[in-house]
């Protein structure tokens, strides 16, 4: 592709504005009736997120996963302990996730540290799930090297005709993660680019100042 088609390639926003007046104090609130207003606007997958992390060398990644679930100032979601992702946050407990809605002109940036939850919590979790997506979690050694797309369906197979008739119990490396934010900056195109965004930060574990950024 040529760079003259990227360069050319441009959007508008005209969205409503962002500002102190209509801005709720809590980022949690905030997100809750942003996302809210990404689910009636019947986006496709609302809660799917950018999740980015580092490894050992200090080298980002990111990738996509799920929102699952929010509690308290906490955003959960599940994968595999044994992934890339899984191995970078157990070197590095941080981690930072991105929710864009185009449709919206909106974005979401959330920063904090990385914990586990509670086995009982990925337990209840992993029995929610379709039967096929447990039988997936068991069979595919998820970011290690395989052989084949033939491989990895045997043992699918191998596992669904095993495990068909019983209740699958959770394995024990996966599960689930929650980022506990500790800064949440909301972004909402405008017009010429001059973008409204503000910056949340939590000061003392309960109360969070609010700055507008230049966008």
């Amino acid at each position: 592709m040529k760079n003259e088609v990227l360069q050319q390639l441009r959007i508008e926003y005209s969205a409503q504005p962002l500002d102190e007046s209509t801005i709720l104090k809590n980022p949690i609130l905030q997100f809750e009736a942003w996302f809210h207003e990404a689910v009636e606007s019947k986006i496709p997958e609302p809660n799917a997120m950018t999740l980015a992390t580092s490894g050992i060398d200090y080298k980002p990644s990111a990738r996509i996963v799920l929102l699952k679930r929010i509690e308290g100032q906490s955003f959960f979601f599940f994968t595999n302990y044994n992934s890339r992702k899984g191995k970078e946050l157990l070197w590095n407990p941080y981690a930072a996730l991105l929710f864009f809605w185009n449709e919206l002109h909106r974005q979401v940036r959330i920063e904090g540290r990385v914990e586990k939850i509670t086995s009982e919590q990925s337990d209840a979790y992993f029995q929610s799930r379709p039967k096929g997506s447990q039988i997936g979690a068991l069979a595919s050694p998820q970011s290690e090297v395989i052989e084949s797309r033939e491989v990895l369906e045997k043992k699918f197979d191998a596992a669904e005709k095993q495990l068909s008739s019983f209740e699958i119990p959770r394995p024990a490396h996966w599960g689930g993660y929650k980022v506990i934010a500790s800064s949440i900056e909301f972004w909402q195109g405008r017009a010429n680019r001059m973008h409204d965004r503000f910056l949340f930060t939590l000061e003392d574990q309960i109360n969070w100042t609010i700055v507008r950024l230049a966008p």
